[in-house]
């Protein structure tokens, strides 16, 4: 029988059994780490950085692609992360519209959820939402509103890889990104089946 292989998370010895990140080993030994754009069903992606953990060189890894390693030794809410989560999300929420109060996903948002735990009271950078594309509600059944939209890729990929459609992708480069259709058409035209996957993976309403 082969020797049980360990690393440390926040102190704690922790047994690697297989895992195939970081991200898996630390909720298996119940720590919250925040993400937005993982899911265990879909391929790794890495974009929203909220999972990322100190290690014992002083860097700083994303816990989503960084395989563990015997003898690793990692730290997962120093002072330094929370500072750099903080930030992340108040540059996200700075690219997002200001209507919690009436928004359907009201209480049932991450990025809601998220700022409240980590005390974003307020946010040091403009609003840039407006600039967004229009809120398109031309599909019977699902309403995209890209000024919502986080960029975390979840809908993209829940298309792509488990549904095998492949209607919406990233459109543009840089602060230009979106999700969108091809060619930009409204839903209606696009291969969309109204499968509703994408609502139900959206972390932020931008799709419902």
């Amino acid at each position: 029988m082969a020797d049980k292989k360990y690393m440390t998370i926040d102190g704690i010895p922790v047994e690697i059994n297989g895992e195939k990140n970081l991200l898996e080993l630390i909720r298996k030994v119940g720590i919250k780490l925040p993400t937005f754009c993982y899911h265990s069903d879909l391929s790794v992606y890495g974009a929203c950085r909220m999972c990322m953990v100190e290690n014992e060189r002083g860097g700083l890894d994303a816990a989503c692609s960084t395989p563990p390693r015997e003898g690793m030794n990692i730290r997962t809410n120093t002072e330094r992360l929370r500072r750099y989560r903080r930030n992340i999300l108040e540059l996200i929420i700075a690219n997002h519209c200001n209507d919690c109060t009436t928004c359907k996903n009201n209480l049932r948002c991450k990025l809601q959820d998220l700022a409240m735990r980590y005390n974003i009271d307020g946010v040091r950078f403009p609003n840039t939402s407006g600039n967004a594309r229009p809120k398109d509600e031309s599909s019977d059944s699902i309403s995209m509103d890209p000024s919502k939209c986080i960029l975390c890729g979840d809908c993209v990929r829940v298309c792509h890889e488990l549904q095998n459609v492949g209607a919406i992708d990233f459109a543009f480069r840089g602060s230009k990104m979106s999700i969108s259709t091809a060619f930009g058409k409204p839903l209606s035209e696009s291969p969309c089946v109204g499968c509703g996957q994408c609502v139900a993976i959206c972390p932020t309403g931008a799709l419902v």
